[in-house]
């Protein structure tokens, strides 16, 4: 299978390894379990790959200097500074993707990826925010689904 490589990827080689990573995840597995299943998988082949991660990390959330006692879990933080959220749903919604976008400015990150291990082909989408402005963050590509050659 080969998936195709958009020019923003080619320049962006941290968040193209993750997306190989979790291809390599969906490609052994394939789409049917839950997310914590993929979630495992994927944390292994992020080792055997040295890609620097932590995982389940709780994020501060803060409202007009004053820390919430809500927080945030998101499943992974790649190479210090990328988001990286795992979904096993047949079809997402807007939700997942504010969710993501919270994230990043909440902790005031500025790149993400939403991966959905839920159907035959792997998806995901990459986010971009700009920590300087209050309110921008964006999709900056749509999925690219793994598909035959």
């Amino acid at each position: 299978m080969k998936a195709r490589t958009t020019e923003s990827e080619q320049r962006d080689p941290q968040t193209y390894a993750i997306i190989g990573a979790c291809m390599e995840v969906h490609r052994q597995l394939g789409h049917g379990f839950s997310e914590s299943v993929y979630q495992e998988a994927l944390e292994e082949e992020f080792k055997l790959r040295s890609i620097p991660y932590q995982r389940e990390v709780r994020l501060r959330i803060y409202y007009k200097g004053k820390e919430l006692k809500c927080k945030f879990d998101v499943d992974f933080i790649c190479f210090g500074d990328i988001v990286v959220e795992l979904k096993a749903l047949r079809q997402l919604s807007g939700t997942e993707t504010s969710q993501v976008i919270n994230y990043l400015k909440a902790a005031n990150i500025r790149r993400g990826l939403m991966v959905n291990f839920g159907g035959p082909w792997l998806k995901y989408e990459r986010f971009v925010h700009d920590p300087s402005s209050v309110s921008s963050a964006s999709s900056v590509d749509g999925s690219e689904p793994e598909g035959p050659e």
